[in-house]
C-alpha cells in the first residue's frame, strides 16, 4: 500500500503523521483518508497540497506501494474563508 504522509493540521486531524492507504491514484488515497479520518480531516485536506515522492501531484496521478503520499496544508494557517469570499476580496 502507499505511504499516507500527515503533516501539520493534517496530522492532527487524523490523529496520526503516517498512515498506508490502499489506492492506484492520488485521489483514491485521498478519499479513502477522507473516509477513514473524517469531517475535520476532510476539511483541512480540501486546503491542502498534495505532493508525490516530494513533487506535486494531481488526484488523477498514478501511484504504487513505493511511494509516499504527503498531504502538505498552507504553512501559515491559510484562509478558513470560503472560496466565494475570497474570489470578491481580490
Amino acid at each position: 500500500m502507499t505511504q499516507l504522509i500527515l503533516l501539520g493540521p493534517a496530522r492532527e486531524a487524523a490523529g496520526t503523521g503516517r498512515d498506508e492507504v490502499p489506492g492506484e491514484t492520488v485521489g483514491e488515497i485521498l478519499d479513502a483518508a477522507a473516509e477513514r479520518y473524517g469531517t475535520e480531516f476532510a476539511r483541512v485536506l480540501a486546503r491542502s497540497q498534495v505532493w508525490v515522492n516530494s513533487e506535486p501531484a494531481s488526484r488523477d496521478s498514478r501511484v504504487g506501494p513505493q511511494d509516499e503520499v504527503s498531504v502538505l496544508p498552507p504553512v501559515s494557517g491559510g484562509c478558513a474563508e470560503e472560496p466565494s469570499v475570497r474570489s470578491s476580496i481580490a
